[in-house]
């Protein structure tokens, strides 16, 4: 990818990483009120099963970064 392709695709993976994170931690709190309204189901799981997507997203962050710093 061309250096112009490398910071596009870094400024949209940071708003992405950022609103998503935002609605992991909204989900994980909204998870412990509900585990002890209602007791735990299986939906306390999804937020845990969706972190992965977040640190994928942080490391190819972080290569995207390390190629930019490569590339001055």
């Amino acid at each position: 990818m061309s250096t112009e392709e490398l910071i596009k695709n870094q400024k949209a993976l940071k708003t992405v990483n950022t609103i998503f994170g935002v609605v992991l931690l909204m989900l994980f709190a909204l998870n412990i009120f509900i585990i002890f309204m209602k007791g735990f189901s299986a939906m306390n799981v999804v937020p845990i099963a969706l972190l992965p997507i977040l640190f994928l997203n942080l490391n190819n962050l972080k290569e995207i970064k390390k190629e930019l710093d490569s590339r001055k």
